[in-house]
């Protein structure tokens, strides 16, 4: 069993990337909507949530995590990874090991900011691709329009156009470092045109997840998936029907701490 944790519906873009990858395990994903936005909060109240979040899934059972948060990635490469008794796979670092070889010359990285603090994804970045240029661009009124279920409103829209026009004109590839923003992803589009290739790290999650499946020997699974959330239940499970298209998975609701 797969653990996946996040501050609230971004994770689930890390997931759907999962089993359109193949990924049969079962899987317990974590939302801890209580505390969402992330990347508005201190780095050490996000790291105290990660610590919480990998405790509770490994409490749970699963024999890995995949993190789908790079808000918590990027401030634990910071300060230190909290101790964790399974295997944790960081999407900030797998994201950043995916552009050794990359054609792309300027890109740029959307992000919370705290991610964009941390400055984490220009290291990891430039680190596989050191002629890569990386600007990184906080951009925190995004999450919360997520969150609200309003991803496809007029609202969404403008937001993210303003958020293109704040970015450099001659980027020819931009990161979604938040897990959010791939649920934008049709107003970036049309946003930014076709020149900018749009970089989605679940993708590259999803094949390091494969690899450390293989690695591990990890049982096949039945395909189920358990949600978990200490926000708005109700709410919850109607977001994961309409991201993921999963009508069976079991949503549980939790007393936030």
């Amino acid at each position: 069993m797969i653990g996946l944790y996040d501050s609230g519906l971004g994770g689930l873009t890390v997931l759907r990337a999962l089993r359109a990858a193949g990924v049969d395990q079962d899987v317990v994903y974590f939302a801890d909507q209580a505390h969402v936005p992330y990347g508005d909060r201190s780095d050490a109240q996000i790291l105290g949530y990660l610590s919480d979040n990998l405790a509770l899934l490994v409490g749970l059972g699963v024999a890995a995590v995949v993190t789908a948060c790079n808000s918590s990635c990027a401030i634990a490469q910071q300060v230190g990874w909290p101790s964790c008794a399974v295997p944790v796979l960081d999407i900030v670092a797998t994201a950043g090991a995916s552009f050794a070889g990359t054609p792309l010359r300027r890109i740029g990285v959307v992000a919370t900011a705290a991610t964009v603090r941390s400055g984490s994804y220009g290291r990891a970045i430039r680190a596989a691709a050191p002629d890569v240029t990386v600007v990184e661009l906080a951009t925190p009124a995004l999450v919360p329009l997520v969150e609200r279920g309003d991803a496809e409103s007029e609202a969404a829209r403008a937001a993210v156009a303003a958020v293109a026009a704040a970015l450099p004109p001659d980027l020819d590839g931009l990161v979604y470092g938040c897990t959010h923003y791939p649920l934008l992803d049709g107003w970036f589009a049309q946003a930014l045109g076709p020149r900018v290739a749009r970089i989605d790290p679940a993708l590259a999650q999803a094949a390091a997840a494969i690899r450390l499946i293989a690695e591990r020997r990890l049982p096949r699974g039945s395909g189920a998936t358990t949600y978990y959330t200490n926000g708005d239940a109700v709410a919850f499970e109607e977001a994961v029907r309409r991201w993921t298209g999963d009508h069976t998975g079991r949503v549980i609701g939790l007393v936030a701490p």
